[in-house]
């Protein structure tokens, strides 16, 4: 989906919405990423019992890509309990990532899961919030934009498909770890707010659209920035060093930490 037409959510009371981002599933090897989906997939767990809907906003997994017939292998108890908690009838909404781009209807037609491929804004009561993974946003950053045109062109995509899966999926794992195992250390360092380049964005989007909440991904670092008076931006931070993660009460966005 890429509509950015505004959604609204009524949140009940005793009721919460739930925020994760950056879980990299698969790096830097499945077998050292299980722990972390087990952790994860608790998580899960332990929200169903108060969540009005989830979002997931994002690099879920450090590579994934759609085949017609093909998906790459393993997740399945994230797979699984994403299932389970649509079936039980608390939506999820998913926000591709730079790592997970190439999403194209399995979510939806497995999951029940609309997939978003840029920002949106929902209205949760009467508060707006701008959702998004956060690549690609705001000023600078040139080089990533010019290649995620690349990677998102039909004809790339269409190539992509002409290798067999094994050959495929595995290269781009390879590449995926090498080049970004866990978004390098400018992610996880604190730029100075005049240099945060997701902060920039948001201020500018202040100027024509009054948005109380921006949540973002992408950064890998948990932040929170009172941008003026009356809006926030808030990057959840990631589930490989800091297992963080926002919760809005229909009131107030808060930061936790599982």
């Amino acid at each position: 989906m890429t509509s950015t037409q505004s959604q609204h959510l009524t949140i009940s009371e005793g009721k919460k919405i739930y925020f994760a981002s950056d879980n990299h599933l698969g790096a830097p090897t499945p077998e050292q990423s299980f722990p972390r989906e087990q952790k994860f997939v608790a998580w899960l767990e332990e929200i169903k019992k108060d969540a009005a809907a989830i979002f997931l906003l994002g690099d879920l997994f450090d590579f994934w890509f759609e085949y017609k017939t093909v998906v790459p292998k393993g997740f399945t108890r994230t797979l699984g309990k994403l299932a389970e908690l649509t079936d039980s009838g608390i939506p999820v909404y998913y926000f591709v990532g730079n790592h997970d781009l190439w999403m194209d209807g399995y979510f939806e037609e497995e999951l029940n899961i609309p997939v978003f491929h840029s920002p949106q804004e929902f209205t949760f009561n009467t508060t707006k919030f701008l959702i998004g993974h956060g690549d690609g946003l705001g000023p600078g950053d040139k080089g990533y934009k010019r290649m995620k045109k690349v990677f998102t062109n039909p004809f790339s995509k269409w190539l992509f498909r002409w290798l067999h899966p094994d050959l495929g999926v595995r290269l781009a794992q390879y590449l995926s770890v090498k080049n970004k195992l866990i978004s390098g250390d400018e992610d996880v360092t604190f730029l100075g707010e005049e240099n945060e380049w997701l902060v920039q964005y948001c201020k500018r989007k202040l100027e024509t659209s009054p948005i109380d909440y921006f949540v973002f991904g992408h950064r890998h670092l948990p932040m929170e920035i009172e941008l003026d008076d009356k809006a926030t931006y808030v990057n959840l931070g990631d589930w490989i060093v800091h297992y963080t993660y926002a919760e809005f009460d229909g009131k107030t966005l808060m930061l936790k930490k599982n």
